[in-house]
């Protein structure tokens, strides 16, 4: 068993509406409470960050199944969503969405087809930030998957 250690550092200089900063190997950015939160919108925030984390490990998972399988894409592409509630004071992530797109090459059997649904699925429940956040943050999928014209 091998361990990987990721390192971050933040700096917090001010009061709940003032701009950090955070740096992690490539990673370096301004961060702030994002607007929708009453805060000033600079930089990024923890929930675009979890949002960002879940959707790379993700797309990145499924491109690495699909090469696997040898299912030949075209494209892959995606879109995903942070669904964050707050109640009462009481802020709670509750979803994330992702909706992949995959494109595949003309002329693909049913099979292939078939196996990019079951690949999309799976990459979700291998996905390590998905296993991380299970049973805390509900991740649903809404796959789209289209034949090149050529």
């Amino acid at each position: 068993m091998a361990e990987h250690h990721f390192h971050l550092k933040a700096h917090w200089p001010g009061l709940r509406n003032d701009v950090g900063e955070i740096e992690a190997g490539q990673l370096k950015t301004k961060v702030s409470i994002p607007p929708e939160m009453d805060g000033p919108g600079i930089g990024t925030n923890p929930d675009e960050m979890l949002l960002g984390a879940a959707a790379t490990c993700y797309i990145i998972t499924l491109a690495a199944m699909m090469e696997r399988s040898r299912l030949e894409k075209k494209d892959l592409s995606m879109e995903s969503v942070g669904i964050v509630d707050v109640t009462n004071g009481v802020i709670t992530y509750k979803k994330i969405i992702h909706c992949p797109t995959i494109l595949l090459s003309a002329g693909v059997s049913e099979r292939d087809i078939s196996l990019a649904r079951k690949l999309a699925q799976k990459a979700e429940a291998s996905c390590m930030i998905s296993r991380a956040i299970k049973g805390n943050v509900a991740v649903e999928l809404d796959v789209k998957i289209l034949i090149a014209a050529d």
